[in-house]
C-alpha cells in the first residue's frame, strides 16, 4: 500500500472476518505489513511466562493485528471510505460519504 488511510486513534469498523461489525479505536498501525491493532477486536489467548512486568504469568487475553483492508473508518456513526485532497496547500483526509475533512 502506498498511502495508509487509517491512523492511530481513528475509530474503525471491522468489515470482514470473525469480528465483523465490531467497532474500536486503532491502537497501533504497522505500515510495513499492512496491519492495524484495534481495541477489543481479534482477541487471542496467550500463555505468558512470569516476568518483571507480569509477576505471576499465566493466560492473558490480548488483541492481535488485523489486516488494514478489513477495517473501515467510522465518521458520524457510519463506515465510510477515505480520500485525500489538498486544502490550502496541505494534504488532508476527507470522508467520501459526506465530503467532510477528517484532519
Amino acid at each position: 500500500m502506498s498511502t495508509f488511510k487509517i491512523k492511530k486513534g481513528d475509530t474503525v469498523k471491522v468489515i470482514a472476518g470473525k469480528d465483523k461489525d465490531k467497532e474500536g479505536k486503532v491502537v497501533s498501525v504497522d505500515r510495513k505489513n499492512g496491519k492495524v491493532l484495534v481495541e477489543g477486536v481479534n482477541m487471542i489467548t496467550k500463555h505468558e511466562k512470569p516476568s518483571a512486568a507480569n509477576q505471576n504469568g499465566g493466560i492473558v487475553q490480548k488483541e492481535a493485528a488485523i489486516d488494514a483492508s478489513n477495517v473501515m473508518y467510522v465518521h458520524k456513526g457510519k463506515a465510510t471510505r477515505i480520500g485525500f485532497k489538498f486544502e490550502n496547500g496541505k494534504k488532508v483526509r476527507f470522508a467520501k460519504s459526506t465530503g467532510d475533512i477528517i484532519d
